[in-house]
């Protein structure tokens, strides 16, 4: 039988993972799906597609397609058996490890007050960022790792203005699936940070020690950071810290990230480690007399003598080198340059191996880390009862991610979300600000007047840069209570569940479940919305998310809808803002599609993820995060969009001599409008004052109804001049699909750099142009011209 057909409530064990994909193989091999192990179904997704199990003590979901190609025999009823725990004493917390297995000193000490460097690692939903915001408070910058856009976080630890702290993206493995796994090894080999802090989940540690053995392999000095050892001691478990540290050979600290326990301690360790290069006692965790008969220990340590000059050479650990030849590493072998009579050498090692084992290269060398992982469990771990978190997840779950629930629950969730910020909170905030920044326009215009400033400065402060800012910056509100609101759902565990319950739904178009929520945003805004795509696991997610969120018809459209519906439609004004918000979905569904068989070809990130407990979120790490938004999103404000708005300014202000013009009509940006006029004629209006119109809402959409209005002179009846219903209807779908505003745009080129955001740019402008003249096709053809 195949995983995919387990039954509900049945166990079975896992017989052998197949996959194409090598990569999706070893993925599901490090998540703990190896051959063996026993695995307990506990439901389906709403629609479904994905699946929920148990294994190793927690919850994974993958889709059904990555389940049938995972073998299981013999099905029995679930039951619960225990571990036979370890027989230890309670550690008290926090707790000194006083006799560490002694690591290896590595090299001359770092001098007191030199600088010194640390990268902080761990799996998703261990608590990492609110480790992170101990040990640095308000020491910290946000930007991005060199050559992608994953995250990045640096830091200076509280103390300690010398020690710096990179807060690496959360992973499960080093082993190259994602863009984040792949960043976080780059940076701790080529980076060479002076010391590792890894953080671990302790109500879930064999799961997490699994990336711990990998990063000893790294041969850096590091630390474990025992983390929610509140949690275990509160159900009754317990860890033995001082055998814990003999068994791996690295300083361990139980800590509570959220309580703010055990960080002066994991400081003091840490410092200690790095300044003295004290490197992991033990990097050799295959038995030479194991279950394979030792064949994995012979095949590593053959690997390991053949190549230990070229891993010298390429600045490589050798164990960790040799561990991923077995596994095929493309990047590790090309940094050993191994010729081909090496190559050949260690593949025919690993090919015996596999022989001897009767297992294959994957399989076996996750067996053996899981192996090591369950004897140290079993000597200095004593298991927690069944957690009153876990308990109130189970409970919440029922309905969270319940069949006939889920989904109407979720709409319930974002529609209060989208309540409270564009209309209770946010809305009102930014009404207020929009208030003062009124208010702050008339003094400096006042100000100005009196001081008898040139007209013209006058009016580029005035009329571009306060009223170009200023309408941005009173978004600030907005964003700030959405991201509050967002970063609530995140740290909850909900945001996880979502992903869950619309995966199926999403993975048709090409995108995986977590890109459902940037969409909805996009109904509200498109800059938000853009940001909220940092929370998907894979470039290709994150990208198509982007290019696909500006379709949903945002809030700053409304303004067009109303001018156009009340001069062409106004007794049918409901059902022509319905058919606007529908048809940017049908076409952003289009056009996904057409992405998923062209430029993004492939599938979506494999939903190989795990389910935490819903947790109540860390007030510091809701608030930081909202502030480092808004903080980013006001330095855009001052920067590109400031440009921007200027620009359009000097286009309204000025004809082509440069003179300051007194009618619209003879501006460079009426230029610019009767030199787009042609491009829009084939649409129905190639009047220049609807280009004109266009061009000027690339600033903010409401821009397009003043300079509408400006142009025919304050008349809305004028409009008739311009428009027919059936192009005024073109012109609604235009204005619905074409380039967001600037504010968006230049928050794509933050966020994936300028080629994407000319990317977006011109995909939105070519389908508009598209969509707009197809809809007039369809009503000339249908006699309405």
């Amino acid at each position: 039988m195949r995983l995919d057909s387990l039954e509900i409530g049945k166990d079975a064990i896992i017989a052998s993972v197949d996959a194409d994909d090598t990569a999706l193989r070893q993925h599901i091999l490090d998540m703990g799906l190896t051959p063996g192990i026993e695995v307990t179904m506990m439901k389906y997704a709403p629609m479904g597609d994905p699946m929920e199990i148990r294994l190793r003590g927690y919850e994974l979901t993958l889709r059904r397609d990555d389940a049938a190609r995972i073998e299981v025999r013999d099905i029995h009823d679930a039951h619960n058996c225990p571990r036979k725990n370890a027989a230890t004493g309670r550690t008290a917390h926090p707790a000194l490890g006083e006799e560490p297995a002694h690591p290896r000193a590595g090299g001359r000490p770092i001098p007191e007050g030199k600088p010194v460097s640390f990268a902080l690692a761990g799996n998703q939903n261990c608590g990492k960022t609110t480790l992170f915001n101990q040990l640095t408070g308000s020491n910290q910058h946000v930007g991005n790792f060199p050559g992608v856009t994953v995250d990045r976080k640096d830091g200076q630890i509280k103390g300690h203005p010398e020690a710096t702290v990179t807060d690496l993206p959360g992973i499960y493995s080093l082993s190259p699936y994602t863009s984040e796994e792949i960043v976080s090894r780059e940076f701790i080999l080529n980076e060479r940070p002076d010391g590792i802090i890894d953080i671990v989940d302790a109500t879930n540690i064999e799961r997490n020690l699994y990336l711990t053995l990998q990063l000893m392999e790294l041969d850096r000095p590091m630390v474990l950071a025992l983390n929610m050892m509140d949690e275990v001691a509160a159900n009754g478990g317990t860890v033995d810290v001082n055998k814990l540290e003999e068994l791996l050979g690295i300083p361990v600290v139980p800590i509570s990230a959220a309580k703010g326990e055990g960080i002066g301690e994991l400081v003091e360790h840490a410092m200690h480690v790095a300044r003295f290069r004290e490197h992991p006692g033990r990097l050799d965790f295959c038995a030479p007399d194991g279950a394979d008969g030792g064949a994995l220990h012979r095949c590593i340590h053959g690997i390991c003598q053949l190549i230990e000059d070229h891993a010298r050479a390429a600045g490589l650990p050798v164990r960790f080198a040799a561990t991923k030849l077995i596994e095929g590493d493309a990047r590790v072998i090309a940094a050993l340059a191994l010729d081909r009579n090496e190559l050949e050498a260690v593949e025919h090692i690993i090919v015996q191996m596999e022989g001897e084992s009767g297992s294959d290269r994957l399989s076996a060398l996750a067996d053996m880390r899981f192996s090591f992982i369950e004897e140290v469990c079993g000597a200095c771990v004593v298991k927690p009862h069944e957690s009153r978190e876990h308990l109130r997840s189970v409970a919440a779950d029922r309905i969270l991610t319940g069949r006939y629930t889920a989904i109407p629950v979720f709409i319930l969730i974002m529609a209060l979300v989208f309540w409270l910020t564009f209309d209770v909170i946010g809305q009102r905030l930014s009404d207020l600000l929009e208030l003062g920044i009124e208010a702050f326009t008339a003094a400096v215009d006042a100000g100005l007047a009196d001081f008898g400033v040139n007209p013209v400065v006058h009016a580029l402060v005035i009329d571009g840069i306060f009223a170009g800012v200023g309408s941005v910056l009173s978004f600030l509100p907005i964003i700030v209570v959405l991201f509050l609101l967002l970063s609530i759902l995140e740290d909850s565990g909900y945001m996880a569940r979502v992903a869950f319950v619309m995966d199926k739904l999403l993975r048709r178009i090409g995108l995986s479940g977590r890109s459902i929520v940037p969409m909805l945003i996009g109904f509200g805004c498109s800059v938000p919305a853009i940001m909220a795509t940092r929370t998907l696991p894979s470039e290709h997610d994150r990208k198509m998310t982007v290019m696909l969120t500006p379709f949903m018809s945002c809030s700053a459209k409304l303004p067009v809808y109303g001018l156009i519906t009340a001069a062409f439609f106004p007794r049918y004004g409901g059902l022509v803002m319905l058919a606007m918000y529908l048809m940017g979905i049908a076409v952003g569904i289009v056009v996904a599609l057409v992405l998923k068989r062209t430029a993004f070809r492939g599938d979506p990130v494999p939903f190989v993820m795990e389910l935490p407990n819903y947790r109540l979120p860390s007030v510091g790490t809701v608030l930081r995060l909202a502030w480092d938004k808004g903080k980013g999103f006001v330095r855009k404000a001052f920067t590109i969009v400031f440009a921007a708005t200027v620009i359009i300014w000097f286009l309204q202000t000025f004809d082509i001599r440069f003179n300051v013009v007194t009618d619209q009509s003879q501006s460079l940006l009426a230029g610019v409008g009767q030199i787009l006029a042609p491009v829009f004629a084939p649409l129905g209006f190639g009047d220049w004052r609807a280009s004109t119109a266009l061009a000027a809402g690339f600033a903010a959409k409401e821009s397009v109804v003043s300079t509408l209005t400006v142009l025919i002179g304050g008349d809305v009846s004028a409009l008739s001049t311009l428009f027919t219903p059936l192009t005024a209807f073109c012109f609604l779908t235009f204005t619905l699909l074409y380039t967001p505003c600037v504010a968006a745009v230049s928050t794509v080129r933050s966020e994936l750099g300028t080629r994407m955001m000319w990317a977006v740019v011109a995909l939105q402008c070519g389908v508009a142009w598209i969509a707009a003249f197809a809809v007039r096709l369809i009503g000339m053809a249908a006699g309405l011209g």
